[in-house]
């Protein structure tokens, strides 16, 4: 794949990425079997032999345990660890942690961004993560925690950059004015079924402050792909079958699948949107890459917007 910057940074990744959220097989870490540690294996290896070079992972994956079997694969791979970015978030704790009646919650204090850090690392096996993310906006965050959290990881080594993950852009701001360890990435859900950044200010600010969009779930769920589905709740009210009727007419007359043309409507908005695949089956990895080699016209693009939209331009 061709290689972009990430952000402002010396960071460079194919035009696509791989999320490592449903490696482990289960978001259960009792329900971890061989087997599915197997097929999680084999999806990683598949994306690296596929030219994907970034790696998206969060603690709460699996309970952790995506990115130990992650760590597996970097320590089998010789080499590997030099040819990728690794990627991952923090912030959001469960129900029960660390006391029973902890409720579920996000959070952005100094001492668990960086206990959450150096646990990835554990997990991972590994000195470094290149992009570390705050996860879900902490509504009681103080951007000094936050900076004292940065400048700790950054001064100590183990972490390059930073992003964050599901922030509106008045929250990113914030951290732009506060500050000194910059934001390089804002990772949130986009896709023909979720336009949100393309009308709040998201993707406007990611192209004035050269900070980079990583749109999760790009084809929503499987709704926009050609096989299995794995919806999120707020995923349920998706109404696709406009959207997929002019898929298919351009899938057709580009040779290629709906799924590929869907991650490539998102390529080419000029604010270097990087769709994050998250299929764990190899073939359905490999052709995902052949997306960045679509480069759809203006008069697609907007085909394809219009019938998302379900409304006429204004």
């Amino acid at each position: 794949m061709k290689l972009v910057p990430i952000g402002r940074t010396q960071l460079e990744t194919g035009r696509l990425a791989y999320g490592c959220w449903r490696i482990a097989g289960s978001w259960d870490p009792a329900a971890v079997t061989p087997e599915s540690e197997a097929a999680g294996r084999r999806a990683i290896l598949t994306a690296y032999e596929s030219g994907y070079t970034l790696f998206d992972h969060a603690d709460i994956y699996c309970g952790g345990r995506a990115e130990s079997l992650f760590g597996q694969v970097l320590r089998d791979v010789p080499g590997m660890r030099n040819r990728i970015l690794i990627a991952t978030k923090c912030g959001i704790r469960l129900p029960g942690d660390p006391t029973p009646d902890a409720p579920h919650r996000y959070d952005f204090s100094a001492d668990h961004i960086v206990r959450s850090c150096e646990a990835s690392l554990k997990r991972l096996g590994v000195d470094t993560i290149d992009l570390y993310q705050l996860h879900r906006p902490d509504l009681l965050a103080d951007p000094e925690e936050i900076t004292i959290a940065f400048m700790k990881l950054r001064y100590a080594g183990k972490v390059r950059e930073f992003g964050v993950s599901n922030f509106r852009p008045s929250l990113v701001d914030v951290l732009l004015k506060t500050c000194p360890m910059r934001i390089h990435v804002n990772q949130v859900e986009i896709s023909l079924a979720r336009l949100d950044a393309l009308t709040d200010g998201t993707l406007d600010q990611c192209i004035a402050e050269q900070i980079t969009p990583m749109a999760w779930s790009p084809l929503a769920g499987g709704l926009l792909g050609d096989g299995a589905r794995q919806l999120l709740p707020s995923q349920q009210r998706y109404q696709m079958a406009p959207v997929l009727t002019v898929l298919d007419a351009i899938a057709r007359q580009w040779g290629a699948s709906r799924g590929n043309v869907a991650l490539a409507w998102l390529l080419k908005h000029p604010a270097g949107i990087i769709p994050i695949v998250g299929s764990t089956q190899p073939e359905r990895i490999q052709a995902a890459a052949r997306a960045a080699s679509l480069d759809l016209s203006r008069d697609e693009w907007y085909q394809l917007l219009n019938a998302a939209r379900g409304e006429p331009l204004p």
